[in-house]
């Protein structure tokens, strides 16, 4: 096993085709499969999976990245020393529910990032997905939130998947709202205060069961139903309509500005924010610095962190 055949089987993870991959390096690309089924018959594995729809990591490639990429790091730092070369291009991918806490450690590790080149991709999308993207290791991270109603289901799809759900803190429902909205001003706030305005809440797909909502307390009925995909439209709609939606009340106005507010939704129930990590794989050193970004965010918003 050599390095390059190391560096060769990441750019393929990282392009997602044997093609795109060689194509990006340079080589044909009968050599680079040649190359990597070499690898393969050496180790006695197979590291992708290989199909008409394309090519995915199985199990064992799975297990393999999370060696490589270690050496691969562990490389670049030696490198880095001796050779006194510039910090190497960083890769980070990360899988989120839509949270703005999220978004704003995403901006800080980036303005924190000491490299001239850098590929980052942060993946607001529906729960079911941010499952696969870590599964898959399309993503080495997922945040999503747990609760008593979706945790029983949750934390089964999550043993069967062979991911692991790391805590980061507990928050009480609240719901964003208008800063000019006639409840603005209220300590709290009741469904029945709600029951006129519009509700909002991120659709789920094909996957739109009660246990992969977004938004706790996903079982009351609500006469004025809106569901949307972006965090961007249904911002705009809770300003434009007068409308609503239910989250942990972590609200940034570096992001959102002063039209968004949190007002504390009077209910008995809480969720817990946290991330799922692949427990096949080890996470690079960027995206343990996003997570370290991640409970800084946390902190800042005032909430005690539980990791």
């Amino acid at each position: 096993m050599t390095l390059q055949q190391i560096k060769y089987v990441i750019k393929i993870v990282e392009y997602r085709s044997i093609t795109e991959a060689a194509r990006n390096i340079y080589i044909s690309q009968p050599a680079l499969s040649n190359t990597v089924k070499d690898l393969e018959n050496e180790l006695g594995i197979e590291i992708f999976n290989r199909n008409t729809k394309g090519i995915s990591l199985t199990s064992d490639g799975i297990e393999f990245l999370s060696y490589a990429r270690q050496v691969l790091e562990q490389t670049v730092l030696l490198e880095n020393h001796y050779k006194n070369k510039k910090p190497s291009r960083q890769l980070c991918s990360i899988s989120t529910q839509h949270y703005a806490f999220a978004v704003n450690a995403f901006c800080n590790l980036i303005k924190s990032t000491d490299s001239d080149e850098y590929e980052y991709i942060l993946r607001e999308t529906r729960t079911s997905e941010i499952i696969d993207d870590v599964k898959n290791m399309k993503s080495e991270i997922g945040i999503i939130y747990l609760n008593d109603f979706n945790g029983k289901i949750m934390n089964k799809l999550l043993l069967e998947n062979y991911l692991e759900f790391t805590p980061l803190f507990t928050a009480t429902p609240h719901v964003f709202i208008s800063s000019k909205c006639d409840l603005a001003q209220k300590k709290s706030v009741t469904f029945d205060d709600l029951q006129d305005y519009p509700y909002l809440s991120f659709e789920q797909g094909d996957q739109n069961s009660f246990y992969f909502s977004e938004e706790i307390q996903s079982t009351i009925l609500h006469k004025k139903n809106i569901h949307v995909s972006d965090r961007g439209t249904l911002f705009n709609l809770i300003i434009g309509i007068n409308g609503y939606t239910i989250s942990s009340g972590v609200v940034t106005s570096d992001l959102n500005g002063s039209q968004i507010v949190s007002v504390p939704l009077d209910v008995n129930d809480n969720m817990t924010v946290g991330y799922i990590t692949n427990t096949r794989t080890q996470i690079s050193q960027c995206t343990k610095n996003y997570i370290t970004e991640l409970k800084k965010c946390i902190g800042e918003y005032g909430c005690t962190l539980l990791s």
